[in-house]
Parts: C-alpha cells; structure tokens; sequence
C-alpha cells in the first residue's frame, strides 16, 4: 500500500503558473512544428532564398519544436 502512496504522490495538481507554463510550452512547440511545416511547403515563400536553404531552415524549426517539447516533457510531466 506504501507503493500507491509513493504513485500518488507524485501527481500532484500543478498550481496554476505551472500548468500555464506547460500550456504555454505547449503552444510553442506547436506553434515551430506548424511553421516549419509552412516553411517547407509552401510554394511561394515570401523570402526569396534557394529551395535548398528553405528546406534546411524548415527543418531545423522541427528539430527545434522537438527539442522543446522533450525539455518540456522532462520538466513536467
């Protein structure tokens, strides 16, 4: 019964900054995967870069949304 306990314990409510930061967080991850989606996607890109350089910039703002999120995970869940 000690073991429940222990399990319950570490799912406490989050007060109400963390659970907006984990919200926010949240939000910011999306917001960098929907952008780096468009970057990549879109054909007429305002900018007039290479295909190449849009792509690897797309790329990275995924990368970026990834390394996010994990750091988000790892801090609150």
């Amino acid at each position: 019964m000690s073991g429940l306990r222990n399990n319950t314990s570490k799912f406490k409510q989050k007060s109400p900054t963390k659970r907006f930061l984990s919200i926010l967080g949240l939000a910011m991850f999306a917001f960098y995967f929907i952008l780096g989606i468009l970057v990549i996607f879109w054909d007429n890109f305002p900018l007039d870069i290479d295909p190449t350089y849009k792509n690897m910039f797309g790329i990275l703002l995924i990368v970026y949304s990834f390394l996010r999120f994990a750091r988000l995970w790892q801090n609150n869940f």
